[in-house]
């Protein structure tokens, strides 16, 4: 996974948060998953905007636009499990350096409750070199039940062969 500011903005101005997920072999051997999070409100609507702030854990990251899964389209959404106390931290790193983190993963179509679907526990901090950075494309790494969906998705896909041509990944 990883964690990061999506305007790069100093620590202690709110940020657009976004939270990257990679799940290693998940549509079969060397077939991985990407989810991207950005951090969101939860309502019918907010669920769809980025919602800027200070706190890594203060509140919900969704996945923005739509999964296509089944015959139905959902936003995913992961939201922070705290255990009291929670000291508001500014970066997720600092957080991990105290104690795991827990993330409960929900899922909800238009008009309908959060349904938890999975949860995610991160353990542990290790920084890799630039190098060896991965890159995370929620399009060329979707399975078949689960994949982008909806009108504003052409843009992410047109989005996402850029950037894959730009780095001269297949």
């Amino acid at each position: 996974m990883r964690w990061s500011h999506a305007l790069g903005t100093p620590r202690r101005l709110p940020d657009a948060l976004g939270l990257a997920v990679r799940v290693e072999d998940a549509g079969g051997p060397d077939l991985p998953l990407d989810l991207l999070f950005t951090s969101s409100g939860t309502g019918r609507l907010g669920r769809h905007l980025p919602l800027l702030r200070t706190d890594a854990l203060t509140g919900a990251y969704s996945t923005l636009l739509a999964y296509r899964t089944g015959e139905s389209e959902r936003v995913l959404a992961a939201f922070p499990v705290l255990d009291p106390p929670h000291t508001p931290r500014p970066t997720l790193w600092q957080e991990l350096a105290c104690r795991p983190v827990r993330f409960r993963l929900c899922a909800a179509a238009a008009g309908e409750p959060w349904r938890p679907f999975a949860s995610l526990t991160l353990e542990a901090v290790h920084l890799a070199p630039a190098e060896t950075t991965v890159s995370y494309d929620p399009v060329a790494h979707s399975l078949p039940g689960l994949r982008p969906a909806g009108r504003l998705n052409r843009l992410r896909d047109a989005a996402y062969a850029g950037s894959r041509h730009g780095r001269g990944a297949a």
